[in-house]
Formats: C-alpha cells, sequence, structure tokens
C-alpha cells in the first residue's frame, strides 16, 4: 500500500481484526454484486469506500423515479440512466482507486458460471427466486462465498453461504419456493430497512474476505424492523437439496 491507501484506510487498519495484511487483502478483492437496487447500492458504496480492489456491477434495468426512495447509489439526475452507468459514477466518486466492470445484460448458463468462477465472493442483492437460486447454483458449484440479503415490507434477512459440501447452501433454506416471490413494488419496503441488510451484507463480505470474526455462515440473521427485533436462527445443510445435497 501506498501512504495515500494507509490513510485512506487507516481507522479499518487499525482494527486488530482487520490490520495490513486484511486490508491488503480487501484490495486484491473482486467482488460480484447482483442487482443495484435497494440492497446493492449500499453494499456497493461501503466496499468501495473499505477498498476492495475490483467491483463487478451486474444489473440490466434503468433507474426509475421509484428507485431513488431507497436505492441510494442513484440520483435524480440518473432517471433513464442504465443503473450499472449511474452506480459507476457514484463509486468512483466515493474511491477513484476502486476498479469497477460493469454488466448490463441478464446473465444465464455459462455465462454467469463465467464470472462467478473469477469472483472471490458474490453479493445477491436481487428480488426473484429464480435469479436466487441460479447465482446460488453457480456459487456452489465453484465454491465461491455467497451474501444474501432480501428485504420486504418491514422485515429483512441475511446469510453467508460458503459454497462448501460441509454446509448449507441458499436452496437448502428455501428448497422449491419459487412460487413465493415478492416484490417490493407489489408489497412496499421501508427506505432505511434496505440500508441496513445492504450495509450488513457489506459487513459480513468483509469479515469472509479478511478471515475476521464469525460470518452468518450456517446462520439467518431476521430482521422485524416494525419492533426493531433481531433473530439468529440456525441453518442446516438439506440432504436432500437439489443444488448441494449431491455434494460429497
Amino acid at each position: 500500500m501506498n501512504d495515500d491507501q494507509l490513510l485512506r484506510y487507516s481507522r479499518q487498519i487499525m482494527l486488530p481484526s482487520i490490520g495490513i495484511e486484511g486490508q491488503e487483502q480487501l484490495l486484491q478483492s473482486r467482488v460480484v454484486i447482483f442487482g443495484l437496487g435497494g440492497l446493492g447500492s449500499p453494499a456497493a458504496m461501503y466496499l468501495a469506500a473499505a477498498g476492495v480492489g475490483e467491483l463487478v456491477l451486474v444489473d440490466f434495468d434503468r433507474v426509475e423515479l421509484t428507485n431513488l426512495q431507497r436505492q441510494i447509489i442513484h440520483t435524480t439526475g440518473s432517471v433513464g440512466q442504465l443503473k450499472v452507468d449511474s452506480a459507476r459514477q457514484t463509486l468512483r466518486a466515493i474511491n477513484p482507486e476502486c476498479r469497477i466492470e460493469t454488466v448490463s445484460t441478464r446473465l444465464e448458463g455459462e455465462e454467469l458460471a463465467r464470472e462467478i468462477r473469477r469472483a472471490d465472493l458474490v453479493i445477491d442483492g436481487t428480488d426473484n427466486f429464480t435469479t436466487r437460486f441460479a447465482i446460488n447454483e453457480a456459487c456452489v458449484s465453484h465454491q465461491v462465498p455467497l451474501v444474501s440479503g432480501a428485504a420486504i415490507r418491514m422485515e429483512g434477512q441475511v446469510s453467508v453461504f460458503t459454497g462448501q459440501p460441509d454446509e448449507p447452501c441458499y436452496r437448502c433454506l428455501y428448497g422449491s419456493a419459487a412460487e413465493l416471490d415478492e416484490t417490493c413494488s407489489a408489497n412496499g419496503v421501508l427506505s432505511p430497512l434496505v440500508g441496513i441488510i445492504g450495509s450488513v451484507q457489506a459487513l459480513e463480505a468483509i469479515k469472509v474476505l479478511t478471515g475476521s470474526g464469525s460470518p452468518l455462515i450456517g446462520r439467518l440473521l431476521v430482521l422485524d424492523a416494525l419492533e426493531m427485533q433481531w433473530r439468529s436462527l440456525i441453518l442446516k445443510k438439506d440432504p436432500a437439496c437439489k443444488t448441494c445435497g449431491n455434494q460429497q
């Protein structure tokens, strides 16, 4: 690290659980963020600010006026822009040293697998089970850590899935629940809630990348924002899981 980096990240470097080695690990890391909405916005901003060396932003949507209530990486002037382009502008303003790649098409099949295979960690900020299951499957196949978050109405949740054979995956949690898809556009969501959950995703990502503390592996952290109550639930591997049940 050069002198400017030592100064920029000094408050993190002071932490015994991070230190110089942890900060260098962040600077060398490549993180893929799926979805630049309510969850991906704060996650991307904090990861860029914290010094993650390379962020790959994946989202094919454009910024709409209704997004601005909660998707804080975008501004009024961004309406009509691709979300990845709007997000890139914000992240470059936060930390010009962070390398940004953008993907403005829907990734599926081998393209999805190839992008995840190149990553050190994946952040899932998408809003439907079909996409979440596909991301999870690729992460399990290539044993890439996945930080999953979700938020709707006044409820949110976060968990970390390692992709390792002895740990549960995202499908172990939800099984074949694709028919339960719910979106913010149909149910509403409180603005700060997605900020809280997305920030926790960034925190968990930093812990995984630096080997700090105890990430939410095998645990589901659930927030009832209306009552401001957190619960931590134990997750177990499902032997019959369609994605990881046959792992050896």
